[in-house]
C-alpha cells in the first residue's frame, strides 16, 4: 500500500473539490526503473583492481550511487585507497570505470517488475527519465531493456550544466513535455531525486524498494511512497489527476 506523507500540497488537494492534476511523470533510473546493483559495482570492483586497490563490499559501494558517475567513482578511489584521490588520478580511474561499465552494463542489470506494466498504465501522459548517470550508458541500457520507446525525454548527468538535486533537470524535462512543474510528478528512490522534486515545485514520489530505503526518503520529504512500482497506479489516476487514501 502506497503512503502519502503529510504534505501540504497534497492535503490542500485532499481536501479541494478539484483533485491534483498529474499531466507528467518523471523518473530516476538506477534504483527507480532498473536495479543495476550487480553491475555498477562489478565495474567499480574492476577499476580498483586494475588501479591495485582492493575490493569493496558491494553494499558500501551502493552508497556511493546517485549523484553522478565521477561521484561514485571518486568516492571508490577515496575508500579503497584511504586517502584523497588527486584530481589526475579520478580522471584516469574514470576512464577505467567507463571503460569496465560500457561492457558489462547489460549483464545483470534488470527491469523492477511491474515497470512495463505502469508506464503503458501512463501511456497517455508524457514521461520523462532525469538521472545523473551519462546520457550514453542510460540511453544504452533504456534501449537494452526495452525502456526507450516509453519516454518522450531523456536527461543524463551530462546533458545539461547541472544535475540533481539541483532543479534544472526538471525544469527542464517538464518545459520539453510541455508541462508546467506544478503538473509534474518526480518519482525516484534517494534524497537526491526528492530534493530536486521539491525545488522544481513538484510532487515527490520516493519508491522505497530502491537503493536508499524509506529512511532516507521520509527525512528529504517526499510527499507520497510506494514501495512496488505499480501502486503508482493508485497513486495517481490514469485521468491525470491523483488520489490520496
Amino acid at each position: 500500500m502506497y503512503d502519502s506523507r503529510a504534505a501540504t500540497l497534497i492535503k490542500d488537494h485532499t481536501h479541494s473539490a478539484t483533485p491534483l492534476q498529474v499531466r507528467c511523470l518523471l523518473f530516476d533510473f538506477d534504483g527507480t526503473l532498473i536495479d543495476s546493483r550487480a553491475d555498477l559495482t562489478s565495474s567499480i570492483t574492476l577499476m580498483l583492481a586494475e588501479m591495485g586497490h582492493a575490493p569493496l563490499p558491494d553494499e558500501r559501494v551502493v552508497s556511493f550511487i546517485g549523484e553522478g558517475v565521477r561521484a561514485l567513482v571518486e568516492r571508490a578511489l577515496r575508500a579503497g585507497q584511504e586517502r584523497e584521490p588527486e584530481s589526475a588520478d579520478i580522471d584516469c580511474a574514470l576512464d577505467v570505470f567507463r571503460r569496465h561499465y560500457s561492457g558489462h552494463l547489460l549483464d545483470q542489470t534488470r527491469v523492477y517488475p511491474e515497470v512495463h506494466e505502469t508506464l503503458a498504465h501512463f501511456r497517455h501522459l508524457p514521461k520523462a527519465v532525469v538521472t545523473n548517470k551519462p546520457y550514453d550508458f542510460t540511453l544504452t541500457i533504456l534501449e537494452g531493456l526495452g525502456l526507450r520507446s516509453h519516454f518522450a525525454v531523456v536527461l543524463g548527468g551530462d546533458s545539461l550544466p547541472e544535475r540533481k538535486p539541483a532543479p534544472l533537470p526538471l525544469l527542464e524535462a517538464a518545459r520539453r513535455c510541455g508541462c508546467a512543474p506544478a503538473e509534474c510528478v518526480m518519482v525516484g528512490d534517494s534524497r537526491v531525486d526528492v530534493l530536486a522534486g521539491r525545488a522544481a515545485g513538484m510532487v515527490t514520489c520516493g519508491f522505497v524498494a530502491g537503493f536508499r530505503g524509506r529512511a532516507e526518503l521520509v527525512a528529504a520529504g517526499a510527499d507520497v511512497l510506494i514501495e512496488r512500482f505499480g501502486e503508482l497506479r493508485e497513486a495517481f489516476s490514469d485521468a491525470s489527476t491523483a488520489r490520496y487514501q
